[in-house]
């Protein structure tokens, strides 16, 4: 069994077994229950009722977070080059089209999102190998597949976020850093819940939202009380 350092043992200390808490109280008691000497990520997990195996049970979709996830997002957007400078002026870390297309056939996936064009699509469809499995794969209903890609780069950076449920029925992503003040983790936690339910599937029988937990890199997770979500 792996023994507890010092700083486990004291964040453990401050949460009580078994209590459910509200959004607020749990974005206050991760600033106190995290030790990390970086920023740490505040991730939020929602298991779901649904069975992902079932396409008319599938939950996916993008949320603009008010507050931004307070990560740097690298922006790759390949476009034809009337684009190009749109793309540069919104803040697109790389832009360009066949040299970034030939480096990935190369391997290089230093990014995090890329966005292109409908035109383009038929040039990266070869790439799907690669970028599949990254996550990296631009798709129209996530917005990466757009003739206003100036305008896809600028939510991106703003803190726009796609999301899938996995295979175990489990959204999960990152809402904010330990730094963000309670009140903006909250924000952010609520506008992602609330468009989880809005993608309810109608196929969907039973609780839609079983479980919410938050947590920090390397915290322990914190229960959250589904009902407290409309509070602050």
């Amino acid at each position: 069994m792996t023994k507890l350092t010092k700083n486990q043992k004291l964040a453990l200390s401050k949460i009580e077994p078994d209590k459910q808490y509200k959004l607020s109280e749990a974005a206050s008691l991760l600033k106190e229950i995290t030790y990390t000497k970086f920023d740490a990520s505040v991730d939020i997990d929602i298991r779901l009722g649904v069975d992902p195996r079932k396409a008319n049970q599938m939950v996916r979709g993008v949320v603009t977070l008010p507050h931004g996830t307070g990560k740097a997002v690298r922006v790759l957007v390949l476009c034809t080059p009337d684009k190009e400078e749109a793309a540069k002026a919104a803040g697109a870390d790389y832009v360009g089209l066949d040299e970034y297309i030939d480096k990935i056939k190369g391997g290089w996936t230093d990014i995090d999102v890329i966005i292109t064009m409908p035109t383009v699509m038929p040039k990266i469809g070869a790439l799907g190998r690669i970028l599949g499995p990254r996550g990296l794969m631009p798709n129209p209903k996530s917005g990466t597949v757009t003739m206003d890609v100036d305008k896809a780069v600028n939510e991106v950076k703003a803190g726009k976020i796609d999301f899938k449920v996995d295979k175990f029925g489990i959204v999960h992503t990152s809402i904010g850093k330990v730094s963000f003040d309670p009140e903006k983790l909250v924000e952010n936690a609520q506008e992602f819940i609330q468009t989880i339910n809005k993608l309810k599937p109608s196929a969907a029988k039973g609780t839609y939202i079983k479980s919410i937990y938050l947590s920090s890199t390397m915290s322990p997770g914190l229960q959250i009380d589904t009902k407290s979500i409309a509070e602050k």
